[in-house]
């Protein structure tokens, strides 16, 4: 079976592409690194590509805010590109810095114009927050879920986080119960028995606890906490002998996604 090809986007300041590429390759893809400027230039092409990953980092230093700039030149320099890649059914996660890029450039939680309609700001706390951290899925809930990226995980899963600006927002109520009602929220913080609470379980104040969500199709995934970084058992800090820890899982849906789909 020919292994889908993942972009790892890649500009200044990106700094988990080496990981999040990793974790891919031993889900059974082939990855490769690519930078903006490369699209922007037109020397390759998206649609090459079954899964766009944006990776975690400080892209651009977040000079403008989290993400922004890198926002602005998916939804003004490629949004063309983008939005072919999305309507041909295909798959995008976006991680810590690449789940606030999605955000802002529109992508999530989607609309046709890009518009933006939430966003990823300031922890509650006014620090970084750098910690492991308890997630809700939607089996919790005992109901299915659209988003591919989750399919058949556990109740709740244990990821870490590592990020100042993750509180997450919407622009209004319209667009919160929009996300419920459609099942778009994917992750939200939770304690240890999977129960939402407050900080420090809720590292941000995100509304609802949310720490990801889908688009209406459940294919563009983002999320605050990394699953990269829990890819493996020996990555647990218990070292927890387990096959593989609660990233993989996710990374592993969405290559055993494309390989059947795309």
């Amino acid at each position: 079976m020919v292994k889908p090809r993942v972009c790892i986007l890649r500009t200044a300041g990106t700094n988990c592409d080496k990981e999040t590429a990793f974790s891919f390759e031993k889900a059974g893809a082939k990855a490769e690194f690519v930078h903006i400027n490369v699209f922007c230039a037109n020397k390759k092409s998206l649609e090459d590509y079954q899964i766009l990953a944006l990776s975690g980092g400080f892209s651009y230093g977040d000079d403008l805010g989290a993400g922004k700039v890198l926002a602005n030149e998916l939804r003004y320099k490629l949004s063309d590109d983008i939005k072919k890649f999305v309507s041909s059914g295909k798959l995008i996660i976006g991680i810590c810095n690449g789940f606030q890029i999605l955000v802002k450039s529109g992508l999530l939680p989607g609309n046709e114009i890009l518009a933006q309609e939430s966003s990823l700001i300031i922890n509650d706390s006014g620090k970084f927050e750098d910690r492991w951290i308890y997630l809700r899925t939607p089996q919790a809930a005992g109901s299915k879920t659209k988003c591919i990226w989750a399919k058949d995980l556990p109740a709740t899963i244990y990821l870490p986080i590592a990020h100042g600006e993750g509180k997450f927002i919407t622009k209004d109520k319209q667009v919160l119960d929009r996300l419920e009602k459609n099942g778009q929220i994917v992750f939200q913080y939770c304690n240890q028995q999977g129960d939402l609470s407050g900080y420090p379980d809720n590292p941000n104040g995100s509304t609802k606890n949310i720490a990801g969500i889908c688009d209406n199709t459940g294919r563009i995934l983002g999320l605050m906490p990394h699953p990269e970084r829990h890819a493996f058992y020996w990555q647990h800090p218990a070292h927890v002998p387990e096959k593989h820890g609660s990233g993989f899982l996710i990374i592993k849906n969405g290559v055993e996604y494309a390989k059947s789909n795309l």
